[in-house]
């Protein structure tokens, strides 16, 4: 039994090179089926194609199966950064990616989360190999996971730009430090930044550090809430100067 091409899908395996951009914009999926048989359309035609954000999974799963149109770095960026690309063919498809689109795809609001994780895990994957100037790059532009990431690896120079990093959330930044491991200028780099100083969650989170910095303690402790300074005193493995330095404004609000 043969089955008969829906009206106007024929035509469409037979357009012109030309002709094919027009067509490229049609809601009729069946005609965008037969547009990618059609041996005119080419890598040009295929990333004209993914600018469209509501094309259905089914239709990037064939581009994707399509060996000519897959050895494109083009296309397969455009298919890895398409929100509706299939989870598992988008995750592949990321592996090959170069550092820069991961880390645009990871800004992307249309990206999934778990693209996005994925595509964060390779950027800070090579961080320790980036040179300096490549890491100072991604201080500026990367994502709040990425800059979080560059400070607990600092160097100096770097966190200096990933605490201006307009995506950093205090959630990422208390998490790099949560790490024990980060270095005592890189701790106190945090603690003297004009933004992040103001945030009673991170200057906590200064306080309990193993490199708290002695010098930035009574500027972290100012105005600090009680409550927070007696939390701060429970911690067995409190530095000594900071111990030492809570009791002391403890005594000084009691008396005053």
């Amino acid at each position: 039994m043969v089955t008969k091409d829906r009206p106007g899908t024929g035509a469409s395996r037979a357009l012109a090179p030309e002709e094919i951009p027009a067509m490229v914009a049609s809601g009729n999926e069946d005609i965008l089926f037969s547009l990618i048989d059609n041996p005119a359309f080419d890598e040009t035609h295929v990333c004209l194609l993914l600018e469209r954000r509501d094309l259905p999974g089914t239709l990037l799963d064939e581009i994707a199966k399509r060996k000519s149109w897959r050895a494109s770095y083009r296309v397969r960026l455009a298919l890895a950064a398409h929100p509706h690309t299939p989870r598992l063919i988008a995750m592949r498809l990321l592996r090959d990616l170069h550092l820069m689109d991961l880390v645009r795809i990871s800004l992307l609001a249309a990206t999934a989360g778990e693209l996005r994780r994925l595509a964060e895990e390779r950027v800070l994957a090579q961080v320790p190999q980036l040179p300096v100037g490549q890491r100072l790059m991604l201080a500026r532009r990367g994502s709040s996971r990425v800059a979080a990431g560059l400070i607990a690896h600092g160097p100096e120079n770097v966190v200096r730009i990933a605490l201006d990093n307009a995506y950093l959330t205090e959630s990422q930044l208390l998490k790099a430090l949560a790490k024990q491991s980060v270095a005592a200028r890189i701790v106190a780099a945090v603690a003297k930044h004009q933004k992040w100083s103001r945030s009673v969650n991170i200057r906590v989170a200064v306080l309990r550090h193993a490199n708290s910095p002695a010098e930035c303690t009574p500027a972290l402790v100012l105005d600090l809430p009680r409550r927070d300074i007696e939390d701060l005193l429970q911690i067995s493995g409190l530095a000594g100067s900071v111990r030492a330095f809570l009791r002391q404004e403890l005594g000084r609000r009691e008396g005053s």
